[in-house]
């Protein structure tokens, strides 16, 4: 299976509301499409400033798609991330201000529903450097020139490739469960 359909059936399957949000694989591949670099060479050229500066005039639009693209995933990336906290913080006061015991098995649920949703994320995160991936890849095959040099160190440094936060917050929920399910117990 092509990774294009690929990556549609499995945003579909698991995250049909962060649709938008997603890396638009097929558009960067129609945009890569459009690039022509005349004879494209059997073996991959040595790297020079005049291999550089002669792809560049094929390959502004789809450069400009694939920035478009990362600020997108990014902004999408980070809102989340700002959410989480903020919800985080939220479960921790209720955690704190347990009454009962129907309060502490709504909060559990909410916290599992919570955990799950962020688990989500971070399969977001997967799906979108994946495909990143792909395209320059893509890119390097049919421009024959590599904007991996560039790009790719761009890309790893960006909010949604550093999941530590997100990690973060995982734990600390998975110790609210371990804590509330805990004195659950006799």
């Amino acid at each position: 299976m092509k990774y294009g359909k690929q990556l549609r059936d499995e945003v579909e399957r698991s995250i049909p509301e962060w649709r938008g949000a997603v890396i638009s694989y097929k558009r960067l591949k129609i945009q890569l499409k459009s690039i022509d670099s005349g004879k494209r060479p059997r073996k991959r050229p040595r790297f020079s400033i005049e291999n550089l500066l002669d792809s560049g005039r094929f390959d502004v639009g789809f450069t400009s798609l694939l920035n478009n693209e990362l600020d997108k995933v990014n902004t999408f990336y980070i809102d989340k991330e700002e959410d989480y906290v903020i919800r985080l913080k939220e479960l921790q006061n209720r955690e704190s201000n347990l009454e009962c015991s129907t309060e502490m098995l709504n909060l559990q649920k909410d916290i599992l529903d919570f955990h799950k949703e962020m688990v989500l994320l971070l399969h977001y995160t997967f799906l979108n450097s994946t495909g990143f991936i792909k395209i320059v890849k893509k890119h390097n095959k049919r421009a024959g020139v590599s904007i991996q040099l560039s790009f790719m160190p761009r890309v790893l440094e960006q909010p949604f490739f550093s999941t530590d936060l997100l990690y973060n917050l995982m734990t600390e929920c998975e110790a609210m469960l371990y804590r509330l399910f805990l004195d659950d117990e006799p």
